[in-house]
């Protein structure tokens, strides 16, 4: 395969595809068999999204060993007349797409965990593409070829809404059960999806164009960084999103249900606020809901007729503890730091606390303070 007059791109090139084919090899392995987390050891991501992510980079990894074979036993693999004659590119191509679409869907419906949401449609969307493989490899037919990458195209065009409407509801469900969102949140995936989407395109049309054959590898390298990265920092949260039937509804008085909704006002402003519950990080809807002695679910329909979510009743009150604690050092003419405020105030984000900060009293922290801070105060 390799001459004394092979060029140095296409040297460069098998270089880069050993490190694309190495390197997805070596997440698969780490995702089976390391237990602990590497990147960040005090989480522990879900076993479900670890398991699709080291099935996704084995077939990633595999997809480049049964390429690298198909190049060797391919007589002129540059030949596009020869691509399309060859049964084995059917197949291969036919192998990829199924193997990669089914485990990078599984991975990214893993990472949302207010529900388990099935895979198995995936999987039946697949069969049009094995039966086109079957018939272009007893038929070759080039627009037939060019029909099954449309429907893989569009197949995933639509999966990938689909997922962008799944993190929307998986943002909700978030801020109606967590107070801290740091790291829970999947905004990534929309990233994460958008390139794999970029990666089908340029997979479609590269053709034996090499710059198409750079530029997909250095997108696939970015892909498995930014995929191991978010599977590594995601926290387990099933043990928190066991969803709770109701037993019965939420009692009420005649018409407005105002007894319900002030004996869980007064079970809150004793055991959460009083208490100041509300400074312990990382509270979730589930533990106020046993500390305070109620039904977890009792607790969601009062937040919900309060117009407001979890979080922002959370918020809402460890902002109050920020702006008391402010106004004492203020007096007592104290130098401190808003960010050791800020932690003490139960956030365990800076930025976290800005936003939250911002949405409640209409100005930033910093026009905020300036207006009475004193000079030994800093944000």
């Amino acid at each position: 395969m390799f001459g004394e007059h092979t060029s140095a791109e296409v040297i460069l090139f098998f270089i880069l595809y050993g490190i694309t084919g190495a390197v997805p090899l070596i997440a698969a392995l780490y995702l089976l068999l390391r237990r602990s987390n590497a990147f960040v050891p005090d989480t522990t991501p879900p076993v479900r999204l670890r398991r699709w992510a080291a099935a996704f980079f084995a077939v990633a990894a595999l997809g480049h060993v049964w390429w690298l074979l198909f190049f060797i036993l391919s007589s002129d693999i540059r030949s596009a007349d020869d691509m399309f004659r060859s049964m084995g590119y059917v197949a291969t191509v036919t192998l990829d797409y199924v193997a990669m679409l089914t485990t990078i869907a599984g991975t990214l419906l893993a990472m949302l965990q207010d529900r388990r949401r099935p895979v198995w449609p995936v999987l039946v969307a697949m069969i049009p593409i094995v039966i086109l493989g079957g018939v272009l490899m007893a038929s070759p037919d080039e627009p037939l070829m060019l029909t099954a990458d449309a429907y893989i195209v569009l197949f995933y065009v639509l999966f990938a809404v689909y997922v962008a409407f799944a993190v929307r509801q998986y943002g909700r469900w978030l801020r109606d059960n967590y107070a801290d969102l740091e790291r829970k949140e999947v905004w990534l995936t929309h990233a994460l999806s958008l390139v794999f989407m970029l990666l089908l395109i340029l997979y479609a049309l590269i053709g034996t164009d090499i710059i198409l054959f750079y530029l997909l590898h250095v997108l696939e390298l970015a892909l498995f960084g930014l995929l191991l990265w978010r599977v590594e920092t995601l926290p387990t949260l099933q043990e928190e999103t066991q969803v709770q039937k109701l037993s019965a509804p939420l009692p009420a008085r005649e018409g407005q249900g105002g007894e319900s909704l002030d004996h869980i006002d007064r079970l809150l402003k004793e055991h959460c606020v009083a208490t100041q519950l509300y400074l312990q990080h990382d509270l979730s809807l589930q533990q106020l809901a046993q500390a305070v002695g109620t039904n977890r679910s009792y607790l969601s329909q009062y937040f919900s007729r309060q117009g407001i979510t979890y979080n922002t009743y959370i918020n809402n009150l460890r902002i109050n503890h920020f702006i008391s604690r402010y106004e004492e050092t203020v007096a007592a003419r104290l130098s401190v730091a808003a960010r050791q405020l800020v932690h003490e105030s139960g956030f365990s984000s800076y930025r976290t606390f800005s936003r939250a900060f911002t949405q409640r009293t209409g100005q930033s922290l910093k026009a905020w303070m300036s207006q009475s801070a004193p000079p030994s105060f800093s944000p």
